[in-house]
């Protein structure tokens, strides 16, 4: 999350300090992350489980910094490449859709209010 604050008015900035001074405190609460593992690692071993076996591998790495899984297969992708556009606004000409992914506001609210999609067709 980016806050540019160069565009906050005194209030704003007034708010977002508090904020962040409460949210500061809180954070300072907290033990560190290695001491509450010890801690449930300890009430684990009481009830005769271990954090792996619970829990999975621990790993040094927090899970969003993990590499992403290949694909399966040959892990390449094939390119589907520019896909010209099926659709047109006739109210805008420079609106256009592809017929790929979720249809934009344009065409789904002309749908919600009753037209076909066969009406939007691009002529060839």
């Amino acid at each position: 999350m980016t806050i540019d604050i160069e565009k906050l008015g005194p209030q704003e900035l007034a708010a977002l300090i508090a904020r962040a001074n409460k949210r500061k405190k809180i954070l300072a609460k907290r033990k560190p992350a290695a001491q509450a593992k010890a801690a449930v690692a300890k009430v684990l071993k009481q009830y005769g489980w271990t954090f792996e076996e619970l829990f999975g591998k621990s790993t040094a790495a927090a899970p969003a910094a993990r590499k992403p899984r290949k694909a399966a297969g040959t892990g390449k992708r094939r390119s589907t490449g520019k896909v010209p556009p099926k659709y047109q606004n006739p109210a805008n000409p420079n609106e256009t859709w592809t017929g790929r992914g979720r249809p934009p506001r344009w065409l789904a609210a002309e749908l919600a209010a009753g037209k076909t999609l066969e009406s939007f067709l691009i002529q060839k």
